[in-house]
């Protein structure tokens, strides 16, 4: 799989059930969200900034797309969690199996940032991201085309310790055409 499959695999609007440790405030969380995610054109405004503003040549980027979320947790029941952020991948072009993620909006912290994806021989989407105070794994992979499965772990900046660890099953509800 390269990352144009995998984001063509990935459109369309997702059901998510995510259980989360926190192993912090050693507390259990369950997470059920509704995820979008939109193909955008390399010619968006959007895509061309985020390229400009990590000083990537934005004709090296493939496949962009813009994700959105809202979610409700039992942790706090009149909570809802939501965002978006606009992601453009950019291949390794020796290697197209790996690359850089931009992101608008990171995952474990606010801001803007830039990881490091590959994927293994099982097909599985590996994202390390450092952040200035942690650092984010997720691997993806599929089950079906209407099934996916995503594990995160949030690791203290050094890697040495993992703050919080979660696994989702995401369930397509509409057809991405």
């Amino acid at each position: 799989m390269d990352i144009n499959q995998f984001v063509a695999r990935s459109v369309g609007r997702w059901r998510s059930q995510r259980s989360a440790h926190h192993l912090a405030f050693r507390h259990f969380e369950a997470v059920e969200s509704v995820i979008d995610i939109i193909g955008l054109d390399l010619k968006d405004n959007r895509v061309i900034q985020l390229c400009q503003q990590h000083d990537v040549d934005p004709s090296l980027a493939v496949s962009p797309f813009y994700m959105a979320w809202e979610g409700q947790s039992d942790w706090d029941d009149t909570a809802v969690s939501k965002g978006s952020t606009v992601l453009v991948p950019v291949p390794d072009p020796e290697d197209p199996g790996k690359g850089k993620l931009l992101r608008e909006q990171g995952y474990a912290e606010s801001g803007a940032a830039i990881g490091q994806y590959h994927f293994t021989e099982d097909q599985t989407f590996v994202l390390i991201t450092p952040y200035d105070q942690t650092s984010a794994e997720e691997k993806i992979w599929f089950g079906t085309d209407n099934l996916r499965f995503r594990v995160s772990l949030i690791k203290t900046a050094n890697g040495t310790g993992v703050v919080t660890a979660s696994f989702a099953s995401e369930v397509r509800s509409t057809d991405p055409s």
